[in-house]
């Protein structure tokens, strides 16, 4: 965007700063030190931020930016909390489990609506991927302030750009683990759930001290340059904003390349595209082979049990075998237990519900299932109402081989132990002989290949 090349540098101590203006230092900095910083930038300083010469620089042009991520990034980050809420920490299910005093509020997850997890998960990826353009764009406007020298001036300033490299360095590092967690790529050397829930408050804390020194500057930014002059201007009219005190506005700028409005239309015209690419995951039918960024969010066949799946049979260790004619699912509640077939669930009361199944990595589908309702599997077994149930998996290993439900999750009339799918029987890749399906649940913990369910009472802990 513009033109940023290199131009002749002369020697930086003859030089103004990168802004044209003289700094100071302030009041209480040692004179001695800012002179002796002043005087011998590191080699080469100015001959790279002479590099950056595009004229459309400046503080109306990042204020824009700036307004545009402070509208979503807390629709982000909130729904990215809520997604760690949906997962039940208070179960020690949710990852990571030991978070110290950056513990949530603890509530039950609702089961209505029933798209609710579907919604705020959903949000949470594609939103977080529609912004790249828009946070790679801020970067691009304000990196000639990465040259500034001295790099402080103040106490106040060494704050300043303490929480800017926070931000900085907490965004890149969210948007850079969250984009390789939904690829399936993981390179990290560390758990990523807790990499990214820790990182997600760094970045918060940075987003909040920024935002909070920086607030009146870009709303005064936003005022002086009206958008229309700025939308209409042609790119051979287009000329630098004028010098600020934050030095953003080249020192030397050169021709433009590309007008505001291109550079904004650039801008948007991809976060659109990323928005296209990604939407499929969370839309059935057609619509969902057009999710080319999201390996798991795509089409993967036809038929009842033509939908997603984030982990096959074969990846879970589950074979034909565990799921043949012995297997049974057992019931436990307290000293009581009760095993059944699949023959056996079947000639219970059957319920149908068209519901949701949403995953973390944003993908999610709506389909039908049928099967037992668990309530009436609790009172099968005696339970009444009971306070939770504790379902494992014949997964032999993994993280999400159990999962405890909460009692409205129990209880909710469309709470399945599913049998089937669509009017046919479930697949094994989706769970058969049976698996848990609830509404607004994350898809993990709708565990599939069910052996067992304990149905628990507050005094069992």
């Amino acid at each position: 965007m513009g033109t940023d090349s290199a131009t002749p540098a002369g020697n930086p101590s003859d030089r103004p700063t990168r802004a044209g203006t003289t700094q100071r230092p302030a009041p209480g900095f040692p004179r001695r030190w800012w002179r002796f910083l002043a005087a011998h930038p590191p080699p080469g300083l100015a001959r790279i931020a002479d590099r950056w010469r595009s004229p459309l620089r400046g503080p109306w042009l990042t204020a824009v930016f700036g307004v545009v991520l402070l509208a979503t990034l807390p629709l982000v980050i909130i729904t990215g909390l809520l997604d760690y809420l949906a997962y039940g920490p208070q179960f020690g299910q949710a990852l990571p489990r030991d978070v110290g005093w950056l513990r949530l509020p603890q509530f039950d997850w609702p089961t209505r609506p029933a798209w609710l997890f579907r919604l705020t998960q959903g949000l949470h990826v594609t939103l977080g991927i529609v912004l790249i353009p828009v946070v790679l764009a801020k970067l691009w406007s304000v990196i000639p302030k990465l040259f500034d020298w001295p790099p402080a001036r103040s106490v106040a300033q060494v704050l300043e750009r303490l929480s800017l490299l926070l931000l900085v360095g907490g965004i890149l590092f969210q948007i850079a683990t969250g984009l390789l967690d939904i690829q399936y790529a993981y390179l990290f050397g560390f758990d990523f759930y807790t990499a990214h829930y820790f990182g997600a408050w760094v970045f918060t804390a940075a987003l909040v001290a920024h935002v909070a020194l920086k607030l009146p500057r870009m709303l005064s930014a936003l005022r002086s340059g009206p958008p229309r002059a700025a939308l209409t201007t042609p790119r051979a009219a287009t000329r630098p904003e004028p010098p600020d005190p934050d030095g953003l506005v080249a020192s030397h700028p050169g021709p433009a390349t590309v007008s505001r409005r291109g550079a904004l239309a650039l801008v948007g015209g991809l976060s659109l595209l990323l928005g296209a690419l990604t939407v499929g995951q969370s839309l059935d039918g057609v619509w969902r082979r057009t999710a080319l960024l999201l390996p798991r969010g795509r089409q993967p066949g036809e038929g009842p049990n033509g939908f997603p799946v984030n982990r096959t049979a074969a990846a879970a260790g589950v074979g034909a075998a565990d799921a043949g004619p012995g297997w049974r699912v057992t019931l436990r509640a307290g000293e009581r237990v009760v095993a059944l077939d699949r023959a056996a669930l079947l000639a219970m009361a059957q319920h149908t519900a068209r519901l949701p199944i949403a995953c973390v990595e944003g993908w999610s589908t709506v389909q039908t299932w049928t099967g037992v309702r668990l309530s009436d599997l609790a009172a099968l077994v005696g339970a009444g109402t009971p306070a939770s149930a504790h379902v494992r998996s014949l997964e032999k290993s993994g993280l999400f081989n159990q999962a405890t439900l909460q009692a409205n999750q129990v209880l909710d009339p469309d709470s399945l132990l599913a049998l089937g799918v669509n009017g046919a029987d479930l697949s094994l890749d989706h769970g058969y002989p049976a698996r848990i399906i609830v509404p607004a649940l994350p898809g993990v913990h709708c565990t599939k290949w069910v052996g067992e369910i304990e149905f628990r009472t507050r005094t069992d802990g």
